[in-house]
């Protein structure tokens, strides 16, 4: 069966998707939820791990912590992103808090930091806070 793979980000089910569909909300066969957001959806480790190792779409994730005032700041900017971005890549968000062994999984030393994930590997990653303009820029960089 053609298709990019996705996995769903709610209930962790692999997908495949016709690529010209990625722009036309596809959905989980498994659970119904979109499978293309225009909002950062909320990730555990496990999904992460699993989105990360198998899909095609691009992931960029946001490690970040409720108590962290430059990952709050930078929450609008992210959500502003995932919008203009919606069917092209996916942005999620990790709480470091809530995932402690992502840190070290990941080797996050610092928040917030985003990783893109793309084809199974890490392909960059970037510490600090950005603007929605310069997550743009870096994501398409």
């Amino acid at each position: 069966m053609a298709g990019m793979k996705i996995t769903c980000l709610d209930c962790g089910q692999v997908n495949r998707v016709p690529e010209d569909k990625l722009g036309a909300t596809p959905k989980c066969a498994t659970c119904g939820s979109k499978l293309m957001n225009s909002k950062p959806v909320e990730l555990d480790l496990t999904t992460l791990q699993k989105a990360a190792r198998n899909d095609d779409v691009p992931l960029i994730v946001d490690f970040w912590a409720p108590w962290c005032g430059p990952c709050r700041a930078m929450a609008p900017e992210f959500s502003k992103t995932a919008a203009a971005m919606a069917g092209k890549v996916r942005l999620a968000k990790l709480n470091t808090d809530q995932h402690r062994a992502a840190n070290t999984k990941y080797r996050i030393s610092g928040i917030p930091t985003m990783i893109y994930f793309a084809k199974g590997k890490e392909v960059k990653r970037q510490p600090g806070a950005m603007r929605g303009p310069d997550i743009m820029r870096w994501i398409n960089g």
